[in-house]
């Protein structure tokens, strides 16, 4: 994907939720963990085009805190998947510079899985391109829990303020605490949810849904998110008349 997109146009920001997988391989008489292979691929184009289009962060909703109730070989399959992803991308990640983070409960995960996850985030520790997050064991309602659980320790150990407590500092408790926040949104397969997703950090986002099954999402779908972002006229609470007359960054 080459950057042709005016650069006021692309989101500092962009969040995925990665849906269709099973759909696709239904539709093609196939187990559905091929669907999530080929998801593997998809991810991997969308990353590359993010990156060379300027976008500086990109999170993709990887196994939601819910997908444990899925069938367990299936679980199990999207498990070993995830290894030998990690495996196999970590290198090719580093060379192009993206710093990868991994946001959610990993406690959830094997042993080795969370090794592996550390080893990779350790790899890539000094990048200083794209952000890419993976969110895995994630959930929107558990990480904001988990922000206000550390808020109430640092009150009772007189540590905070609670009246001092503003949005910036709850914000910076959440687990993608130094990225902006998400300014476009993306779901595939034609569900139109967030589905327990940045559910706090995507109070502004634009919402972008496409019936387009994930295994199929490719740059040119991504070039045409970006092009109906460019569109959107973003507010936030202000008048059309006060953000056209340049008053809001």
């Amino acid at each position: 994907m080459t950057n042709t997109t005016p650069k006021d146009a692309v989101p500092r920001h962009v969040a995925i939720v990665m849906d269709g997988n099973g759909r696709w391989a239904k539709a093609r008489y196939l187990p559905r963990l091929m669907g999530h292979h080929r998801g593997v691929e998809a991810a991997r184009k969308v990353i590359r085009g993010c990156n060379s289009a300027g976008v500086e962060c990109l999170t993709l909703f990887a196994f939601s805190s819910e997908n444990w109730r899925r069938p367990e070989e299936e679980v199990s399959g999207l498990m070993s998947l995830f290894m030998s992803a990690l495996e196999r991308e970590s290198a090719a990640l580093f060379r192009h510079n993206v710093n990868m983070r991994f946001i959610g409960d990993r406690s959830g995960f094997s042993v080795s899985l969370q090794e592996k996850i550390q080893q990779v985030e350790a790899m890539t520790a000094s990048c200083t391109g794209m952000r890419l997050l993976i969110a895995a064991n994630y959930g929107g309602r558990w990480d904001i829990l988990q922000a206000v659980r550390t808020v109430a320790s640092q009150i009772a150990a007189g540590e905070l303020d609670a009246v001092a407590l503003d949005e910036a500092t709850f914000s910076g408790l959440l687990s993608t605490n130094g990225v902006p926040e998400p300014d476009l949104f993306i779901r595939t397969g034609g569900e139109k949810r967030i589905s327990n997703f940045l559910m706090w950090q995507m109070a502004y986002a634009e919402l972008y849904f496409t019936d387009v099954l994930w295994p199929e999402f490719d740059e040119q779908c991504l070039r045409d998110a970006f092009a109906d972002f460019a569109c959107r006229q973003r507010r936030f609470g202000m008048t059309g008349e006060q953000v056209s007359g340049g008053k809001h960054a």
